[in-house]
């Protein structure tokens, strides 16, 4: 609107007949009487004139004067019928309508050519139903699989894809065929995207990322319309590896629910069509990573579409001291670091978890004005990812000190005077900021992938010794093993319900288990009635073990009393420390 009033305003006048300036009547006179008039144009409703020079132009109304047109003549006056041209209904048309529009459509091609060529074509207002995906490229600084340790097995995997793309004629040549898909799936932290990364650091070809939600948008048929241009540029540049992350946002099962032709499930038949459609798909490897396998399509899943399975698990023994090792090149370590000592501590980790231990190692030497990280930096930063920074300004009474003190030597104790217990770490009464009011540390001695029906009843003991110990030394208990409590109950229903440790129910499964890699959702899956006898059991199960710690402590009390108060004046003490005075 503001450019068409400009128009209007500045460039039609240009076009239109000269200013025309209105006189009374009274003026025409006098210019008449003293000869001041050029051109004369007499009509019925006005009188149109100019000066002598003919350079303005005049115009009044039209008077019943019967001696005007002969006043006219004696003043010299010239008559004339074309002192004001018509517009031509041509050039108005031009100057109102063309000129605007074609001012428009020029304005709109600049804007067009200008944005195209900033945003390289992938605004959603010319690009919308076009594939986003990211194209990586070799590159010296990239992850390589040198920088990925603790999954051996999935690299390997990996390293014999990046090998058919380098060299596919010693493949061909004895009939083999690489897989068309290869689903990277395991818990969160443990490096499948990283995989992928290496993939791309390690393959001399194009390679397509792109998220699984990035598929799903607000507009129907726009995600099947972006899998579709994902592929065609993937075959224009075949042979080639396309990554998608967290491709459960777009492969979950379908159902058969009425309407469920939504969205999500349009963008997964178009991704089931394109991996193994009428046309094949040559020379596009497809990689996908997710911690919900069990959410994913069976159509997705089977072989021909996703051929390869490749569990990325958390690292063991050796694979978390590699992987320490790996991340502590990123910063100043002490020379005297025993990984293995902390790879043992750390059990149970991830590698991303790992990684954030060697950062807050870095992180508490740079609080400490040192210049590089030491053992004791390491040793702390598990703590610190286990449970929390230490709180300086929780302050313990002394009465809940020392029964926090009894509660922590009540643990260790009871798992040091076990057979089939983990030695114990460290013990202390120091706060941390995740609520715990002291913990104790038990360390593996080697790798273990199973564990006994004695082992777990030894564990369930250690669990229930905090609150035993509160039970002889103070004739009262605590809310302080609420976690202890919930701990044990938890793995006396899996003795019962999964992993088939009972006389009553031998080996049926009473209880399923789905995200096991996301924490793992279990649910019941008997009768009212059977699910009463388990309660029973699993009642009568942790207060036999609460008994046998009972049992443990009143059999060492002095050692008890002894240890509590050695802690209670130390707040920190090792497990070498422990032992001690416990054989002493």
């Amino acid at each position: 609107m503001l450019i068409l009033m400009l128009i209007n305003t500045l460039v039609v006048p240009l076009f239109a007949h000269p200013k025309v300036t209105e006189v009374d009547y009274g003026t025409f006179m006098s210019m008449t009487e003293s000869q001041d008039l050029g051109l004369v144009e007499v009509e019925n409703n006005q009188i149109i004139f100019t000066d002598k020079a003919e350079e303005k132009i005049y115009k009044t109304g039209r008077m019943d004067d019967e001696g005007l047109i002969e006043r006219l003549y004696q003043s010299g006056a010239k008559f004339s019928s074309e002192i004001v041209e018509e517009t031509s209904p041509l050039l108005s048309l031009l100057v109102s309508w063309l000129l605007p529009i074609a001012f428009f459509v020029i304005l709109g091609q600049f804007i067009t050519k200008h944005f195209m060529n900033k945003t390289g074509g992938n605004s959603m207002m010319f690009n919308m139903g076009k594939s986003n995906a990211k194209v990586y490229v070799k590159s010296s600084n990239g992850i390589m699989f040198s920088d990925v340790a603790g999954e051996d097995e999935a690299k390997e995997n990996l390293t014999e894809i990046v090998d058919y793309l380098h060299n596919p004629r010693k493949y061909e040549e004895i009939g083999a065929k690489m897989p068309k898909g290869i689903l990277l799936v395991g818990p969160p932290g443990t490096g499948k995207t990283m995989l992928a990364k290496a993939v791309a650091g390690e393959a001399n070809v194009p390679f397509f990322s792109m998220s699984g939600s990035e598929f799903v948008e607000m507009f129907v048929g726009m995600g099947a319309s972006k899998v579709r241009d994902l592929f065609k540029q993937a075959k224009e540049k075949a042979p080639c590896i396309v990554f998608i992350d967290e491709i459960d946002a777009i492969g979950q099962k379908r159902d058969g629910r009425v309407g469920g032709n939504d969205e999500r499930e349009q963008t997964l038949n178009q991704l089931l069509t394109e991996m193994d459609g009428f046309e094949g798909n040559n020379g596009v490897i497809i990689l996908a990573a997710t911690n919900r396998p069990e959410t994913l399509d069976p159509a997705l899943t089977r072989p021909g579409r996703f051929d390869r399975r490749v569990p990325v698990e958390l690292p063991d023994l050796k694979g978390r001291e590699e992987i320490l090792k790996v991340h502590a090149k990123k910063i100043k370590v002490a020379p005297d670091v025993d990984f293995e000592h902390i790879a043992r501590m750390a059990s149970g980790a991830s590698g991303a978890e790992l990684a954030n231990i060697v950062n807050e190692a870095a992180l508490r030497a740079v609080r400490d004005n040192r210049s590089c990280a030491n053992q004791a930096d390491l040793e702390e930063s598990i703590e610190v990812v286990i449970a929390g920074y230490q709180k300086k300004n929780a302050i313990l009474t002394d009465q809940e000190k020392r029964i926090v003190a009894y509660h922590e030597i009540g643990h260790a104790l009871v798992a040091a005077k076990q057979t089939n217990s983990a030695p114990v770490q460290k013990i202390t009464i120091v706060p941390r900021t995740s609520g715990a009011l002291g913990y104790t540390m038990q360390v593996e001695e080697g790798n273990h992938y199973l564990m006994s029906k004695e082992e777990i009843l030894n564990k369930i003991a250690t669990f229930t010794g905090g609150r035993a110990a509160e039970e002889i030394a103070f004739g009262s208990i605590t809310t302080g093993a609420s976690n202890d409590i919930e701990q044990a109950t938890k793995l006396a229903r899996a003795m019962l319900t999964r992993y088939g440790m009972s006389e009553d129910f031998d080996m049926v499964a009473l209880e399923t288990v789905t995200n096991q890699y996301l924490g793992g959702d279990a649910s019941l899956a008997c009768s009212a009635g059977t699910q009463e006898k388990i309660d029973e059991q699993v009642v009568a199960l942790v207060r036999a073990q609460h008994e046998k710690a009972r049992r443990i402590l009143e059999e060492n009390r002095a050692k008890l009393d002894e240890l509590s108060n050695y802690l209670y004046d130390r707040e920190t003490i090792t497990g070498e420390e422990f032992m001690n005075i416990l054989n002493g």
